[in-house]
């Protein structure tokens, strides 16, 4: 942010560096002419009258500071400086020694980016060197090797005056066997903030903790109850992972008064990890491997959990959705807008779930805190009221000497948080070199305490650093925020009371326009292609979903893979984020494909009428249902379907199964008519590809018909036939019933009448009066009623 009158300490431009040094060497000609007129002495003697100067190498020592403790030191403290010095010349230095001075106060903001910048130029001015028992010395530095050094000094021989920022240097001084005089061959600038009493007025600091990672999990799930996730890769294991950056994270943030910032998909993704996880295989064809981390998943959620127990959390909607891309390229497009909405209704349920706090979901955070209008009016939309944005693209204000404080209220009941851009970039870089770390501990100090003592007023200033810090960010952060929460003139304050502080009323409080955003991060965003192809993908899993019993199977994973598809974190990555985006979509239409129409063959009719069978497979693991199958004939004329062009049947299916639907049709004429099946969802939209089949409708000839009647006429005579055959057999048995009635009335009489030798007639000799049975004895009288001559009823055995 700009300081009015801030133009203390700013380096030379390279043009005025030269002319200086031309300068000083046309001033110094006359000095040196003389000096030829002089007796000689020795090396040393002239050594020690000349001040020392920059050697004609310069900088051929590079000089470290990889540890200064304490970072803030107070009266009565002992200031330990160490690291290395390195010659990085072609020569051997000689009487080589390494001090500390002490320079000017830095009393402005832009000085200390200054001396920050120019941290390792021997021209930069140089205070006096300390005593010299406050030194190491070194016979020789051999080119190439470097040398540890490490200076201890009381805080009271520093000789500090008034408290502020004071410029620390460490040099490295000494000769070459061709220049035999002391030279300046390396020096490093830092810090020293200079603070022993307390400030009357404290600066309450917020610093932003991100838990925040790239997207792991994809769209897909396991077949099986528990519906098994699939991480398309293995690197969040890695991130939790004991040493691992999100261990450090947790694990250095547990001990520090900061505001927890959440991406409410890390802890899902990490969450679904504690059990049975897949990733596929190296190759297309291979199986899934099942991830083995669910103790470390397990873990690193419980210490979460620890770290943020009466801490302030923030949710960020749910997969950190990238709202300048959404404001720039996305809002043109249908339902952009609705996915965001949907990521921050989740946020604060899947943080409580998992982590058992309340989680805030007032504030939305821009890429790098950019902002304008377009971005202020997406963030507010899904009912964010609060934007985390950064001092670079917020003026401080007119005439204003001092760093105003964070809020600002900007319109329509929004308050734009502004982070102070120097406390919250000074940790961006490569911090895996202790010299660098160090650095940016001392400079982010430096800064805090000049702010602190620009004003009286109370003032709230945010930090809010990179979205994802690497390990060794995360450790000097820690150091820095360690050190600023123990100093005399900052206290901790969380982000909710810094968001209601009185604002500033000088302050600035206009929204950068659209032409300020920088151009930088507009080429990094997600490219409208992106928000389209999310959009199909959702007209699709609408159409999907309302034919599943259940649909929470796949509206929750696919809409969760969505709101990853718009994430911050894929800037800077356009091909994995087309990559994961296409794998969403072909996935869902791999599942809705296996709701479909099985292909028919030509279907023949021989009549006018019929009934044909088509069949709906379903092949996914749950029943579908809310579905119509239309049967249309091309050619109602010569084919009618249910007395009309077209039928529509309901139909449902249950998991893993084939439902046939039969129609009835009626043909009109002979010939082929063509038949389209089609599935629609019961709102009248298509599902799935339809199958066309052709249907061949063949008059009844007449010899079909003569051969039908002769069959007909063969089976009237044979049952004429039958019929016959029963009433003879029935008329024979009348018959001998009737003669052997007859005979037993003879008999009766001759019982009566007895012939002349005094014998009545026996059975053996009464005659036979069947027609066609043999002369034999007679049979006994049957001992059973007599048969009835009726004939057989229908299904009774006839004995012939």
């Amino acid at each position: 942010m700009a300081e009015a009158a801030d133009f203390q300490g700013t380096s030379p431009s390279p043009a005025r560096r030269w002319l200086r040094r031309t300068g000083a060497v046309l001033a110094g000609t006359p000095l040196l002419a003389g000096l030829l007129q002089l007796p000689a002495g020795s090396p040393a003697e002239a050594a020690a009258q000349a001040a020392p100067k920059a050697a004609s190498d310069e900088g051929s020592v590079s000089v470290s500071v990889d540890s200064l403790t304490p970072s803030a030191p107070s009266e009565g403290d002992t200031v330990t400086v160490s690291g290395t010095v390195t010659n990085k010349g072609k020569k051997a230095v000689t009487d080589a020694s390494v001090g500390l001075r002490v320079g000017s106060l830095l009393d402005t903001r832009s000085s200390i980016d200054t001396v920050a910048k120019n941290s390792g130029d021997v021209d930069s001015p140089v205070g006096a060197e300390i005593d010299d028992k406050y030194t190491e010395k070194f016979s020789k530095l051999i080119p190439g090797v470097s040398q540890h050094y490490t200076i201890s000094v009381p805080a009271d021989e520093l000789d500090l005056g008034k408290d502020g920022v004071y410029d620390l240097s460490v040099t490295l001084t000494g000769e070459t066997s061709d220049q035999p005089w002391e030279q300046t061959f390396g020096v490093r600038h830092t810090f020293l903030p200079w603070q022993p009493d307390e400030l009357d007025t404290k600066t309450k600091t917020t610093v932003m903790w991100p838990l925040i990672s790239t997207v792991h999990m994809t769209a897909e799930t396991g077949s099986d109850e528990e519906q098994t996730p699939v991480f398309h890769d293995d690197e969040l294991a890695a991130e939790i992972s004991p040493g691992g950056r999100l261990d450090r994270m947790v694990a250095l943030g547990k001990d520090l008064d900061v505001t927890w910032v959440i991406d409410p998909d890390l802890l899902a993704s990490v969450e679904a990890m504690t059990t049975r996880y897949e990733i596929p295989g190296e190759n297309a064809d291979d199986k899934n491997a099942v991830g083995g981390h669910q103790e470390v998943a397990k873990r690193w959620l419980t210490e979460v959990q620890r770290a943020v127990a009466d801490k302030e959390v923030v949710a960020l909607p749910f997969g950190d959705p990238d709202l300048a891309s959404l404001a720039h390229h996305g809002t043109s497009v249908t339902g952009s807008l609705r996915h965001l909405k949907e990521a921050t209704d989740v946020a604060a349920g899947t943080v409580e779930s998992i982590l058992h706090v309340k989680a805030s979901t007032d504030y939305a955070w821009p890429v790098e805190g950019a902002v304008d209008p377009s971005i202020v009016k997406v963030s507010t939309s899904a009912g964010a009221d609060k934007l985390i944005v950064r001092g670079d693209t917020f003026e401080t204000g007119h005439d204003l000497t001092y760093t105003p404080t964070a809020p600002r209220p900007i319109g329509g009941g929004t308050t734009a948080v502004v982070a102070d851009a120097r406390l919250s970039t000074v940790f961006e870089g490569d911090m895996t070199r202790a010299s660098s770390s160090t650095q940016a501990v001392q400079r982010f100090l430096a800064q805090s305490l000049t702010l602190a003592q620009q004003t009286d007023r109370p003032r709230s200033v945010v930090v809010a650093p990179q979205r994802t810090p690497s390990a060794a960010q995360a450790q000097t952060m820690a150091e820095a925020v360690g050190a600023l929460q123990d100093s005399t003139w900052s206290q901790p304050q969380d982000l909710t009371a810094a968001a209601k502080s009185k604002p500033d009323p000088a302050a600035a409080t206009e929204v950068p326009s659209a032409s300020a955003y920088p151009k930088s991060l507009r080429k990094q965003e997600l490219p409208r292609s992106a928000f389209e192809q999310i959009a199909r993908t959702q007209d699709k899993l609408d159409r999907f979903k309302v034919i599943l019993s259940d649909q929470s199977r796949v509206v929750t994973p696919f809409g969760r893979a969505l709101n990853r598809g718009m994430a911050a974190s894929w800037r800077g990555r356009p091909a994995e984020a087309a990559i994961y985006r296409s794998g969403v979509e072909t996935y869902l239409d791999t599942l809705s494909g296996q709701v479909r129409l099985i292909e028919k063959s030509e279907t023949k009719l021989s009549g006018r009428s019929a009934t044909i069978p088509v069949t709906v497979q379903n092949n996914l693991v749950q029943g579908v249902e809310h579905l119509v199958l239309r049967l249309t004939s091309t050619n109602p004329t010569r084919l009618e379907i249910g007395g009309n062009a077209y039928e529509e049947q309901p139909v449902a299916v249950s998991g893993g199964h084939s439902q046939s639907v039969k129609f009835t049709t009626n043909a009109n004429a002979n010939g082929r008519a063509t038949v389209v099946a089609q599935l629609y969802t019961q709102d009248g939209r298509p599902y799935g590809q339809p199958v066309t089949f052709d249907v061949k409708v063949t008059e009844i000839t007449a010899t079909v018909m003569l051969v039908i009647g002769g069959g007909v006429l063969l089976l009237v005579l044979a049952g004429f036939r039958m019929y016959t055959q029963r009433k003879r057999a029935a008329g024979r048995q009348a018959e001998k019933r009737e003669q052997e009635d007859a005979a037993d009335e003879a008999d009766a009489g001759d019982a009566q009448n007895p012939d002349a030798s005094g014998r009545r007639p026996t059975e053996e000799s009464a005659p036979d009066t069947r027609e066609d049975a043999p002369e034999q004895p007679s049979d006994p009288a049957p001992d059973t009623a007599p048969e009835s001559a009726d004939p057989s009823g229908t299904g009774e055995r006839v004995d012939r």
